[in-house]
């Protein structure tokens, strides 16, 4: 039988975000998963090698490359509109597991159990460093947009930094101070800090 399953994520590059900001720079779903994918690397291994944590690495980063696949159907609603009111954030959620449900049959029974979990894995405990990395990824457009002039994401930097520090992970703390000011200089900043 043939699968459309990776023929739909593929379609996750034409998907943009942000959709109701000016953006300096437009980013597509695919481009947003991969950078959460290697954010939440970076978590992980900050977790496990600086606070003695023992984070599976392998299956966070898997988690994070799968976790906006439904986004394929529903396309990339603005987080505004999804908390709105709690009618329209019940029935969002309702949306995306339908959407989850419709990837999953379209993965060939016999890959289906590693898979699913990926699509569907938003309950799992691991998906906590999905979710810092996702809003990280946030979090880093917002400061590259300010940096570029666009104060169009000056609130939502602001906001992001709230939900960040909120999530009272040593790890996201970590990159924050170490890593992510870099984001806010120019490339002669960081070749001239380097040499």
């Amino acid at each position: 039988m043939e699968s459309h399953f990776f023929s739909y994520l593929y379609r996750l590059r034409y998907i943009e975000r942000w959709s109701l900001m000016r953006n300096t720079h437009k980013e597509s779903v695919a481009v947003h998963s991969y950078y959460v994918a290697t954010l939440a690397h970076v978590l992980c291994t900050i977790a496990n090698e600086s606070f003695g944590k023992s984070v599976p690495t392998d299956r966070v980063v898997s988690m994070a490359l799968f976790h906006d696949a439904t986004e394929v159907f529903v396309g990339d609603v603005a987080a505004p509109v999804k908390a709105s009111n709690p009618d329209v954030a019940r029935s969002f959620r309702a949306i995306e597991e339908a959407a989850a449900e419709e990837i999953v049959r379209m993965i060939p029974e016999p890959l289906r159990g590693v898979y699913a979990p990926l699509v569907q894995g938003h309950d799992d405990p691991l998906y906590v460093w999905v979710k810092a990395a996702d809003l990280l990824d946030a979090y880093l457009k917002a400061v590259s947009e300010l940096t570029a002039g666009n104060r169009e994401f000056a609130v939502a930097k602001s906001q992001l930094e709230r939900s960040l520090r909120g999530l009272n992970m040593p790890e996201v703390d970590y990159f924050l101070a170490t890593m992510a000011p870099s984001f806010e200089k120019t490339l002669d900043e960081i070749v001239a800090n380097d040499s």
